[in-house]
């Protein structure tokens, strides 16, 4: 073993790092949200993209970027199954026809609407695990402020 790469290095980034923490809490929030939206076909990332796209004016994929800290070769890729299973309608934007606007189809909004229920339920099971469940705002708004400041740290 490198003398200046000690296993108490192994033990500091165990118990220190931020990003192995929320990697980690991630994955678990993904499973439990994954499981608990399994009797509507829908994993918590397409949950969350349906939803983004229930608005008055419908979307364009630009709008979407941010909100869902998604490339959009990515994004577009994550459409496609809801396209195909036809939860998400495109059409040409009627101010750009270069641009498509996102909409949800009927059977998307009834989708949505009967897995809200189950996603608030298990966000109410989450909210109360954590230590401090009146510190629960704070921790969105810090996890918030992280992901402005962007990969960069600007």
């Amino acid at each position: 073993m490198r003398e200046d790469l000690p296993y108490t290095a192994t033990l500091e980034v165990r118990d220190r790092c931020l990003c192995l923490h929320v990697q980690r809490a991630a994955r678990a929030l993904a499973r439990r949200f994954d499981e608990a939206l399994r009797p509507f076909g829908l994993t918590n990332g397409q949950f969350s993209l349906l939803m983004s796209l229930n608005r008055p004016e419908p979307p364009r994929i630009s709008d979407l970027v941010d909100l869902l800290a998604m490339d959009r070769t990515t994004l577009t890729a994550a459409l496609k199954p809801l396209t195909r299973r036809g939860l998400v309608v495109m059409k040409p934007d009627e101010k750009d026809a270069r641009s498509r606007r996102l909409l949800l189809s009927a059977e998307g909004e009834a989708v949505l609407a009967q897995a809200l229920p189950v996603w608030r339920a298990t966000h109410e099971d989450v909210d109360a695990m954590l230590a401090s469940p009146d510190k629960v705002e704070h921790l969105r708004q810090d996890l918030n402020a992280i992901s402005r400041t962007g990969a960069d740290g600007a």
